[in-house]
């Protein structure tokens, strides 16, 4: 007989954790307040796409920001220039927020005037995806600089992404890049994801973006 135990601590924290996620979820539609958690790897343009987005919703919605960062709070002084609401999170080291961590920064944030939040996840293709972060959707940011085959080396992230913002689309023409590769490897894993292009720098296909959250964030309220 073996003189020792063998004890499933991952199980355990993945069940604790998406204990939470639901529990956040619920509080989250009792307020009405719709948050998006929003991954990519660093340098895909989380932020300027954030920026996009405070712009075309801003004056319809009331929008809040958390930034979840290992260390700094660079980007949380960038978005705070536009006046929405923000709070930087710093993860101790840590490669991504869970369901927890989230709801302490959404409680520093306050979200009895907060319609639309959006966390903005520590940059990382693998452990975010890993952890349910209590969101009311989840989506990715793919760049075009990336390379095509990020779903086929990454396909958790993918699987558990609402929506997949292929972004620098203004660059395609300097990389060996398919699109069309892109979706079928995505789609392959998930069927129901929704699939846009567009350039956070230029503004191209940001209009669609502004819609499909429009869209959600009905729905949501809706719930």
């Amino acid at each position: 007989m073996d003189n020792y135990k063998i004890i499933e601590i991952k199980q355990s924290v993945f069940e604790d954790n998406d204990k939470q996620a639901s529990l956040l979820r619920e509080e989250l539609k009792e307020n009405k307040t719709f948050l998006l958690n929003l991954m990519s790897s660093p340098g895909s343009g989380k932020t300027t796409t954030v920026l996009r987005i405070i712009n075309e919703l801003k004056d319809e919605m009331k929008i809040g920001v958390l930034e979840a960062d290992i260390d700094s709070d660079v980007d949380a002084n960038t978005v705070s220039k536009t006046g929405a609401k923000v709070i930087q999170l710093h993860t101790g080291g840590m490669c991504h927020l869970d369901a927890d961590m989230t709801k302490q920064g959404l409680d520093e944030l306050g979200t009895d005037d907060v319609d639309f939040a959006i966390l903005e996840n520590v940059g990382n293709l693998v452990c975010p995806a890993e952890f349910d972060t209590g969101s009311s959707k989840n989506a990715m940011i793919l760049s075009v600089p990336e390379g095509d085959d990020k779903p086929l080396k990454y396909p958790l992230m993918f699987t558990i992404s609402d929506l997949l913002l292929i972004n620098k689309i203004d660059a395609i023409d300097y990389f060996d890049f398919s699109i069309d590769k892109v979706v079928k490897y995505a789609k392959k894993l998930n069927p129901n994801i929704k699939i846009i292009p567009i350039s956070a720098r230029t503004g191209e296909g940001i209009n669609e973006l502004a819609n499909w959250l429009r869209g959600e964030i009905n729905i949501w309220n809706e719930i």
